[in-house]
């Protein structure tokens, strides 16, 4: 699943933060793992976890590992591509 906090070190990876505090639904707070705070724009932080949304929805609707598995073990690769993969990803598309 993809968390804000992964988004912001996506961010502002480039400044150098390595460590990000707060809760999901709330505010957050960048650092550098010298503990150098880096000011973040919530507002993009918001913006590209919508826009990369999709993959906790993927998560959420694809099967366990376990029994993805079993499906590839039973039925091949290409009929759990046909089957279980291809749905979701046309269900929750990667956005452009």
């Amino acid at each position: 699943m993809i968390t804000k906090h992964e988004i912001i070190v996506q961010l502002y990876k480039h400044k150098g933060v390595e460590v990000v505090y707060g809760e999901e639904d709330g505010t957050f707070t960048a650092a550098r793992s010298d503990g150098t705070i880096i000011p973040i724009d919530q507002n993009a932080v918001d913006a590209e976890f919508s826009r990369q949304e999709y993959k906790n929805d993927r998560w959420q609707e694809y099967p366990s590992i376990e029994d993805q598995l079993d499906y590839i073990y039973h039925n091949g690769i290409d009929k759990w591509k046909t089957d279980i993969v291809d749905p979701v990803k046309a269900k929750y598309p990667k956005p452009e």
